[in-house]
């Protein structure tokens, strides 16, 4: 079955090259052709490698900002981590030195 205009797809060129034909679901559609080959309907599927290349780096950009957002998370993630480990090391050593401390003084 042929694409429709619908769907946003350009048209395909018949054996002559004048015109493509494509049949929607209730009526057919005729778009003129241009000399180069393309129709001359609104194809928003024709994208030049320019805009491929541009729309390649905004998308690549964009990636990057997030990617350097998440890191930046995690870093803040992980710094909150040692403060938490360092507080529960120096209640654990403490807590050591009163018990060697102790068990020292009962020996004695």
């Amino acid at each position: 079955m042929p694409p429709s205009v619908a769907d946003g797809l350009p048209a395909a060129p018949n054996s002559a090259g004048a015109s493509s034909h494509i049949q929607s679901s209730s009526e057919d559609i005729f778009l003129p052709r241009s000399p180069c080959g393309r129709s001359t309907g609104d194809d928003s599927a024709d994208v030049t490698s320019e805009e491929k290349r541009n729309i390649r780096l905004y998308k690549n950009r964009e990636a990057a900002k997030e990617c350097r957002r998440k890191k930046k998370e995690y870093v803040r993630c992980l710094e909150s981590r040692v403060v938490v480990l360092e507080q529960q090391n120096r209640h654990l050593i403490d807590e050591l030195r009163c018990l060697k401390e102790l068990y020292c003084t009962k020996g004695s």
